[in-house]
């Protein structure tokens, strides 16, 4: 029988051992490959997400341009309209005639909530931040509201302690709440619960605005925030779209989704905003 020599069987060896390290090279190769292709798929969504969202940018900077222009000159027309029909009123003594007149009044006033909310949409403006008790604006907005809660019967939950301030422009957040609270309240026409919770997290103010009503579909979820889009008879269709606009402002963001227990919900993010006098912390 033939036996191999010493340099036979190193050779082999070394023959082995090269076919080994060049399999695992080609592995990680392959390995090496498929993560660029992943990371270049990745990068591609990402970009084309991003050249959506400044596109979404400026049709909205357009639209509101448009919208400024049109509440301007509507504004200028209704002004004079409401206060001839005021007038009008005063004067009239016919009860039948006085109730048309206040039907025509409520309709003006709906006209210039429009108006409003365009201006609001279009405004262009750099938030003037103070620090201020988030409890307390909760309680004023709720206070303004408290006619149209009694009437629907709507139970209100606070969660917000009284030690968390946020620094930004309060003007601007009451108009983020109060259109956050109206749109619960449309969503709760025969009664429910409101819930409005908010806390702080590193820093971070998280906000939330909660109904029990019969939460938002799939197709509603997803177009929300565009203006001038409502799923309601008589509505706008800008008010949460400000929400998102005011919110952006300050740098945050917001959310919408459906409650585990029924209802929808609204959160607001808004980064390094939130101050705990005492150091206290606190969760919703």
């Amino acid at each position: 029988m033939n036996q191999k020599t010493d340099l036979e069987l190193s050779a082999e060896t070394d023959l082995g051992t090269i076919l080994e390290a060049w399999h695992a090279a080609t592995i990680r190769l392959e390995q090496t490959h498929e993560a660029l292709q992943a990371e270049v798929r990745r990068l591609t969504a990402e970009l084309e997400r991003k050249n959506r969202e400044l596109a979404r940018k400026d049709r909205l900077a357009d639209l509101g341009r448009m919208a400024a222009h049109i509440a301007h000159e509507l504004r200028n027309s209704l002004v004079p309209v409401a206060l001839y029909l005021s007038l009008l009123e005063r004067r009239t003594e016919d009860e039948g005639s006085r109730e048309i007149l206040h039907k025509v009044i409520e309709a003006v006033q709906a006209a210039e909530t429009t108006v409003t909310d365009l201006l609001q949409f279009a405004a262009d403006r750099e938030p003037q931040s103070v620090l201020f008790p988030l409890l307390g604006l909760v309680e004023e907005v709720l206070a303004g509201l408290e006619p149209q809660i009694q009437a629907q019967q709507i139970k209100t939950v606070v969660e917000v302690s009284q030690a968390l301030y946020v620094w930004a422009d309060r003007e601007l957040m009451r108009r983020v709440l109060l259109n956050l609270v109206l749109n619960a309240l449309d969503a709760m026409p025969h009664g429910g619960t409101l819930t409005i919770e908010a806390h702080a997290e590193e820093g971070d103010l998280w906000l939330r605005v909660s109904d029990s009503g019969s939460g938002l579909d799939e197709e509603h979820l997803h177009r929300i925030f565009e203006p001038f889009y409502t799923t309601k008879p008589n509505g706008t269709g800008l008010g949460l779209a400000i929400v998102e606009c005011l919110t952006e402002l300050h740098g945050g963001h917001v959310q919408a989704s459906n409650n585990p227990e029924g209802g929808a919900q609204f959160v607001v993010v808004l980064p390094q905003r939130a101050v705990l006098s005492g150091h206290q912390q606190e969760g919703c």
